[in-house]
């Protein structure tokens, strides 16, 4: 099963469009708080439109309480500060966790290194083999980065085509 973590969004408009590839998608929805955003704001249930109740999504205070009930899961964190191309990244095996973070920022820092010394359990002899989980997607030298909602989805797309689409109708009917 694919999982989608938005650690701390702040834009109703581009979680309420994850929400949606989600559901069209079959991906569980974790949302990390603090929100920027009530739940029931128009504008998150506009961008999603009618496919709530396809979704499977999961609420958490804080990122602490995501971890917690999350525990040995195999995550990939989604940030500039990486090396790797997440089409680099091997999402064939188990459960995958993309986690992304907040339009504003992104991952703090402190989360990526607690998550390198605490969940792979490596000695942390060498800062740079733990670079394996980060993943980024390509962009010019300027951009600071994608928006939240186009992110998700092009590496969402990316997990589930190395999966073979499990799931999905991969294509439509055709004309007699």
């Amino acid at each position: 099963m694919l999982h989608v973590v938005l650690v701390e969004p702040e834009i109703p408009q581009n979680t309420g469009n994850i929400a949606r590839t989600c559901a069209a998608t079959g991906s569980v929805l974790h949302l990390v708080g603090p929100l920027g955003f009530s739940i029931d704001d128009k504008h998150l249930k506009r961008a999603g439109l009618d496919y709530w109740s396809l979704l499977d999504v999961r609420y958490y205070e804080s990122y602490a309480e995501f971890e917690e009930k999350n525990q040995n899961k195999h995550m990939f964190f989604l940030t500039t500060k990486a090396k790797r191309c997440y089409t680099d990244a091997d999402f064939r095996e188990g459960d995958c966790y993309l986690v992304f973070g907040k339009e504003t920022a992104g991952l703090p820092m402190s989360l990526l290194e607690a998550h390198w010394d605490n969940c792979i359990r490596i000695p942390m002899v060498d800062l740079e083999a733990h670079w394996d989980n980060c993943i980024r997607i390509p962009m010019v030298d300027d951009a600071r980065s994608l928006n939240l909602s186009n992110s998700v989805a092009i590496v969402v797309y990316e997990a589930l085509r190395q999966r073979g689409f499990p799931g999905l109708k991969i294509q439509g009917p055709s004309k007699a």
